[in-house]
């Protein structure tokens, strides 16, 4: 029985995808892995439908599962969701801008059988040099190794437990906000659970890189401010 359910929902950006993909694959363990193609380029689908056995990852692409288009994050979070349930293991997500060492999600699943009334467990992000960075900058300098935090914990890296995937259904999560990990990150606290970010575990993060509408702030700032305020892609 695989120690965690791993999944990276990936919409193009496929360097640091494949990075992401790589560094799981060399991850200490059993864990059992699935990418989710949220409608992302052909070129991108036959990168990750030829990679699939090379670095042992169940491919679903979600245009084989649904006609909405891009981004289905709430469905990915509730397919994964029940997978989990099923195999009664805690669900991780690592995006794919984040690349985990290889005993990342050995000691997440550890630590969050070790921690009380866990909900929810966080490795905090560094840039390449080891410098933290976005989203966990508040946390820049902190001693506590395992810090239990009202703050949210990003989807980054984190490590969802069975008591919260039994306590809160993902199909209660809106279609048209898309911060998920803000909203479950609240209701897990709701639920009497804690939530926990593990500071000398670190994963490297390249902000942005799995949500590439982003970047338009830089390249097309009109863009970008039609998604972020008109479409309300900033919204929990």
């Amino acid at each position: 029985m695989p120690k965690t359910l791993v999944i990276t929902p990936v919409k193009d950006s496929l360097t640091t995808t494949l990075e992401t993909i790589s560094a799981i694959h060399r991850s200490e363990g059993d864990h059992l892995y699935q990418v989710y193609n949220d409608f992302s380029t052909a070129e991108t689908k036959a990168v990750l439908e030829q990679k699939q056995k090379e670095y042992g990852f169940e491919l679903i692409n979600l245009e084989d599962v649904t006609q909405t288009p891009s981004p289905n994050y709430n469905l990915v979070l509730q397919m994964a969701q029940k997978k989990a349930l099923e195999l009664q293991i805690p669900l991780v997500v690592v995006e794919s801008d984040v690349i985990v060492k290889p005993d990342t999600l050995n000691q997440m699943a550890a630590l969050s059988q070790s921690l009380s009334t866990c909900g929810m467990v966080g490795a905090i992000t560094t840039d390449e040099a080891g410098e933290v960075n976005f989203p966990y900058l508040n946390f820049k300098g902190e001693k506590e190794p395992v810090c239990d935090t009202s703050h949210s914990l990003s989807f980054c890296c984190t490590l969802m437990t069975t008591k919260l995937l039994e306590q809160f259904s993902f199909k209660e999560l809106s279609a048209e906000k898309h911060w998920y990990d803000v909203f479950i990150s609240r209701q897990s606290r709701v639920l009497g659970l804690r939530n926990y970010l593990i500071t000398n575990l670190p994963v490297v993060h390249k902000p942005h890189s799995s949500r590439p509408w982003k970047q338009l702030k830089y390249s097309n700032p009109i863009k970008y401010y039609f998604n972020k305020l008109i479409k309300r892609k900033d919204r929990i």
